[in-house]
């Protein structure tokens, strides 16, 4: 009979042993909470909540995440719901047993008997079912199977997580910010209780008679909790102080537009970002005065992006306007991945390609006159010209002509290409769409794009050697980089960033010193055609500082510039931020050359004045200085004579500082030193295919000609320029003499609509022809 009994006592242990097992292998929890949704929860970079945002149900459920259990709140749970829950399978045969006899005795169900196991497998499979013999062991063997797949602790945290605790929210993570406005971890032991009971019976939160039934069981389990020894007299008594909650908190809302943007993308999820929550609410806080006067303005949206330059992780993140009255003005769109035109924001990266080309050098002469190319006609901000300034000086006053001749020389497909490369993606049309007009805001970027790329070409001076450089993050994930340091080359970013840094900023920006911050930045402005974005993005070692400010609508504002808009947020927000005064150190690419001193090009024999400097490596293979040359002049040095025409004896070579007629022709209005060359002697004939240049009309250019006042067609301006002082020239008009000109070389003529072909002639015959044409 004994030997029986062992032998169903031995088979009965392998089938449980097999059962156990085969659990083990086919039964995955995961199965039971997948289709549960969850609520979006975004972090800071040290876990500190900055959002959240409700499940697909309506509930606020915060995901499980990372296995941690709240100390007081767990202690609590534990001695009010099961006691033993670390050491029995998942089912208490004891509390069972207890329950059936209350049960049977009163004759209805008084007690249910489950242990934490247990409620959660009810939670999974439907709360709302009836309690009947066969749902308690459909939740008993869910519960076995629970407990030989998951770990105690990851029970506890499923439970926690799941357990409902009034109205629509559901686990502790939502309960404790719901309630009393803090992280879990960060509860009384009042608090504690209190929760503890809800799950349970979560109707007793509701204000009316439920809440003294929910104070008298809280302070049940308060009295347990010292009995146990686990408070002490001192905590029990001011924990029995404490009030119940009588008000819901709101959750924080200090990154309202990055919580929104990430529920859209990535719903469900808990996000453990870069942001930090002492710089947010610092910068927030600080843009609060600037919206008032924004708004003031009509000025309705801005947006500003803070990251750290050294690993490009996301510090700060305002997507828009912070203030209630501007609801109804596109508040709700994040205007940090918001497509608008660029403005001049590229123009750094285009110096830096054109550094490395050795098509310039940083204080090289760059032409600054009206352009025409195939029928685009850009200008300037102030709509002048200046002749010829140094790139340095063009790139800091964002002169667009410059920049528009240097894209033509670089070629915009070319330049297209290195956008791609550095990873502006929303520059997603081919690069004919965008033509020159790529370089003066004609293509559209995000301010996180265009943060990205500043904040790329810092890193790429502080890891020359990198082989991609990150840009930005908001989250520790890895994410694919750009090869900045061969695509720009770290030198020719250290020139750009050096002339961006530089203090004084003409024109456009010559009251920036106003609001300037006292580091060093290298920072640059952007405004779009029609005043609908103002841009400014600046650099440190430390950080990259983006701010777009505009209307989401795209209407226009007359002041709303760069320099006026968006320039006073960005210095603003620098000095808010922490500064140990580093800055950019020079790479090992620079190498020492002579400058001409005057055209600020490589050297050339012929140039008077040089100077030695450090220049990027590619400004070796820029052509040296072709404005200073040698000229052969009378004794009185008044002409320019040839051994033809002049006693060669007699003969001075003087070296002159020479500009092409129409470089020259606006140049000496601002270089009053600047002198024409002198005519040629009497009696000599000099042939230069260069010393004429039709300024207006272009070549190939289109003239509307308006109606004045009197209904009367408007006459035509035509301007032109020669290279010898005090030249004549005669104007011809489709092959019929206009007139001749001296010294000012402007002729006027009211025309009729059609094609033209306009001829000058010098004295010497020299010849220039531009064909242009007149619509009404």
């Amino acid at each position: 009979m004994r030997r029986h009994w062992y032998r169903v006592l031995g088979w009965g242990g392998l089938a449980l042993v097999g059962a156990y097992l085969l659990v083990r292998l086919c039964f995955r929890p995961e199965w039971y909470f997948e289709e549960i949704p969850f609520s979006t929860v975004v972090y800071d970079r040290e876990g500190r909540l900055l959002g959240a945002r409700r499940a697909s149900d309506g509930q606020w459920r915060f995901p499980v995440g990372k296995i941690h259990l709240p100390e007081k709140f767990t202690t609590a749970l534990l001695y009010y719901e099961d006691e033993y829950f670390y050491y029995h399978p998942g089912v208490n045969p004891v509390s069972l047993a207890k329950a059936a006899y209350q049960n049977l005795k009163a004759g209805t169900i008084k007690r249910g008997g489950s242990t934490i196991t247990m409620q959660l497998a009810r939670i999974v499979t439907g709360r709302g079912k009836r309690r009947t013999l066969w749902q308690k062991l459909k939740e008993i063997s869910l519960a076995l199977c629970f407990e030989a797949t998951m770990t105690k602790d990851e029970i506890l945290a499923h439970y926690s997580a799941l357990a409902p605790f009034g109205g629509n929210i559901v686990g502790i993570k939502a309960a404790t910010w719901r309630y009393f406005g803090r992280p879990p971890d960060e509860l009384s032991w009042s608090e504690a209780a209190m929760l503890a009971i809800l799950p349970n019976a979560p109707s007793l939160i509701h204000p009316g008679k439920n809440r003294t039934i929910l104070l008298q069981k809280r302070n049940a389990l308060l009295r347990k909790l010292l009995r146990k020894g686990v408070i002490d007299t001192a905590t029990y008594h001011t924990a029995l102080d404490e009030p119940l909650p009588d008000r819901l908190f709101r959750f924080p809302n200090e990154a309202y537009h990055l919580v929104n943007r990430l529920h859209q993308t990535a719903p469900g999820q808990e996000h453990f970002t870069t942001i930090d929550w002492g710089l947010q609410t610092k910068i927030l806080h600080l843009l609060r005065g600037y919206e008032q006067t924004l708004s003031s303005q009509l000025i309705y949206n801005y947006a500003v992006v803070v990251a750290d330059t050294r690993t490009g992780k996301v510090r700060v993140y305002i997507g828009n306007s912070q203030l209630p009255q501007n609801r109804t003005h596109e508040q709700e769109i994040d205007m940090v991945h918001r497509r608008r035109s660029t403005g001049s924001t590229l123009k750094p990266v285009l110096y830096a390609l054109c550094l490395k080309e050795g098509m310039i050098l940083q204080n090289s002469l760059v032409a600054d006159i009206p352009t025409n190319i195939a029928g685009f006609q850009p200008k300037n901000f102030d709509k002048t010209y200046e002749g010829a300034v140094p790139a340095s000086y063009a790139l800091a006053k964002s002169l667009n002509i410059p920049a528009v001749r240097l894209l033509w020389g670089y070629h915009h497909q070319r330049f297209h290409d290195v956008l791609q490369q550095l990873q502006l993606r929303s520059i997603d049309r081919p690069a004919e769409y965008y033509g020159l007009s790529l370089i003066l805001g004609g293509a559209e970027a995000s301010l996180y794009e265009l943060t990205q790329l500043y904040c790329g070409m810092g890193q790429t001076l502080l890891y020359p050697h990198a082989k991609a450089i990150k840009g930005l993050r908001l989250t520790d994930e890895p994410i694919a980089g750009a090869n900045y340091a061969g695509i720009l080359g770290p030198e020719n970013v250290w020139v750009v960033f050096d002339i961006l840094a530089a203090k004084h900023r003409p024109a456009e920006e010559e009251d920036w010193e106003r609001f300037s911050s006292a580091r060093k930045i290298a920072w640059k402005t952007g405004t779009s055609y029609g005043h609908r974005d103002a841009w400014c993005i600046g650099v440190t070692p430390q950080y990259t500082v983006g701010v777009w400010v505009g209307n989401a609508d795209n209407t226009g504002i007359p002041e709303l510039t760069g320099i006026a808009k968006a320039a006073p947020l960005m210095f603003a927000i620098f000095n808010a931020l922490p500064d140990n005064g580093e800055w950019f150190a020079p790479p090992d690419g620079l190498v020492y050359a002579e400058v001409c001193t005057r055209s600020g090009h490589l050297a050339s024999k012929y140039c008077p004045e040089k100077k030695g400097q450090y220049i990027q490596q590619g400004g070796l293979r820029s052509q040296p200085c072709s404005y200073h040359k040698v000229f052969p002049l009378d004794e009185s040095e008044s002409y320019i004579v040839d051994a033809s025409c002049y006693p060669r004896d007699k003969i001075h070579q003087r070296t002159l500082f020479v500009l092409p007629p129409a470089m020259a022709y606006y140049y000496q209005k601002h270089h009053l030193d600047y002198q024409d060359l002198p005519p040629p002697y009497p009696g000599c004939h000099t042939s230069d295919a260069e010393c004429i240049d039709v300024i207006y009309p272009y070549s190939g250019s289109t003239i509307k000609i308006p109606d004045d006042l009197n209904f009367q067609k408007q006459a035509v301006v035509m301007r032109a320029a020669h290279r010898y002082a005090g030249a004549r020239l005669y104007w011809y008009l489709n092959h019929s003499f206009l007139g001749t000109t001296d010294q000012q070389h402007v002729m006027t003529k009211t025309l009729s609509p059609g094609p033209y072909l306009l001829t000058l002639v010098d004295q010497m015959g020299n010849i220039k022809s531009v064909r242009f044409e007149v619509r009404d």
